[in-house]
């Protein structure tokens, strides 16, 4: 599976989205990052393709359980009681440049070489500088 489809989830947004499941199993098709944000981690069963180490640390820590795809077909084989995860796959550096950069009313992000007083921010970006589209 390509890495856009395995978008990481961070502890704090994996804990938000289990709140009022308790009992239930997480199923994250990627990384689970620890977040430093989150303060008090609750107890959650997560089931993930990977962990960074100080997110495993914390979930075990908590009395949680980390387990991979594997047992989780043993557990639950029937997917009773799991609940599918998916971290942000939009919020990537590249989807904010799809569209037509420079069309009216386009909100893509142009490739620019630097971000300076030069580039792309003279005529036609700026009603200062003559018209602004």
């Amino acid at each position: 599976m390509s890495k856009t489809n395995r978008p990481p989830l961070s502890l704090s947004k994996l804990a938000k989205f289990m709140k009022g499941k308790e009992g239930k199993v997480a199923a994250i098709v990627g990384t689970i990052t620890d977040d430093v944000r989150l303060h008090d981690v609750p107890a959650l069963k997560v089931c993930a393709l990977r962990f960074t180490e100080t997110a495993r640390a914390r979930i075990i820590k908590a009395g949680g359980e980390c387990m991979t795809f594997d047992q989780l077909a043993l557990s639950a084989p029937t997917g009773e009681g799991v609940v599918l995860l998916r971290g942000p796959k939009n919020s990537r550096e590249a989807v904010k440049h799809f569209g037509a950069a420079g069309v009216p009313d386009s909100h893509a992000k142009p490739y620019v070489r630097s971000k300076g007083r030069k580039f792309e921010k003279a005529r036609g970006r700026r009603a200062s500088r003559g018209y602004k589209r």
